[in-house]
Parts: C-alpha cells; structure tokens; sequence
C-alpha cells in the first residue's frame, strides 16, 4: 500500500503529547482504512480519524501514532489503546470525528488502577466498536 506522507496525519513519527504520556497511553490509529462507501480517496479516513485524535489530544499527554493497516477492515475505520503491562484494546466501526472518544477513553485508561479500560464513563462508540481484548504478555501462562 502507497504512503501519502504529505498528509500530517499519516506520519508515526508525530506525537501529540510528551513520549511517556500519561502511564505510557497509546493511541494507535489504522491511517488507510477506507470510510463506509469503500473510497479509495486521499486522505483516507482513517488518515482523518487521525489528525482528529491529535486534535483532540492538543495539550494532553496522550501518544497518538499511526499504522498502515490494523487489519480489521470489515470493521472500518480502526484504533487500539495500548498501555505498558495492561491490556490492550483494539475498537473498530468508528468515524473520521471519533478522535474525541478516543481520547476520553485514553484517559480513563491512564487512570485505571487494575490495567483494564472501565465500562462506565466509556463513549458509546467504544462500548459498541470493542473488537478484541489482548492481555498483556506477562498475565500468559
């Protein structure tokens, strides 16, 4: 897949906050995911949905970073929310102006004292859009 690295929000290189971010949060948005007609326009939504969390992230210490495919494409515009020795989340069914969910839920993330994301206090779209959680390594047996 071509990478459009005029686009801003297409570059994994640009952090929004400080590296360490709160508890070490990640935000990882899938930047070539296609919108829900299937278009194969520049920027990609999920190029947008990226630039939309860094815009929403301004002033919080929050990493956002992209990758080109989270390979959840029957689930449309993508993100994961990682965290260091936590759990991590993985949510699709989202838009190009979700970037606001993923930062409340990034932050509630940043808070939890057990490494999981709570229920409550979650958005809507990422109750809804939960696709997979992946326990951290050191919890396998």
């Amino acid at each position: 897949m071509e990478r459009d690295s005029s686009f801003p929000a297409d570059r994994a290189d640009l952090p929004s906050g400080d590296d360490d971010g709160p508890a070490g949060v990640t935000v990882i948005v899938c930047s070539s995911c296609r919108d829900e007609t299937g278009s194969d326009a520049h920027p990609r939504a999920g190029a947008l949905l990226a630039e939309d969390t860094r815009r929403a992230a301004s002033g919080e210490k929050i990493n956002i970073r992209t990758v080109e495919c989270l390979g959840n494409c029957k689930r449309r515009l993508s993100a994961a929310l990682l965290r260091d020795g936590c759990w991590s989340y993985v949510f699709g069914d989202l838009d190009a102006t979700s970037g606001t969910d993923l930062v409340t839920c990034a932050k509630l993330f940043a808070t939890s004292t057990d490494g999981l994301i709570p229920w409550r206090g979650r958005p809507d779209s990422l109750k809804r859009g939960l696709v997979a959680r992946i326990p951290p390594l050191d919890l396998l047996k």
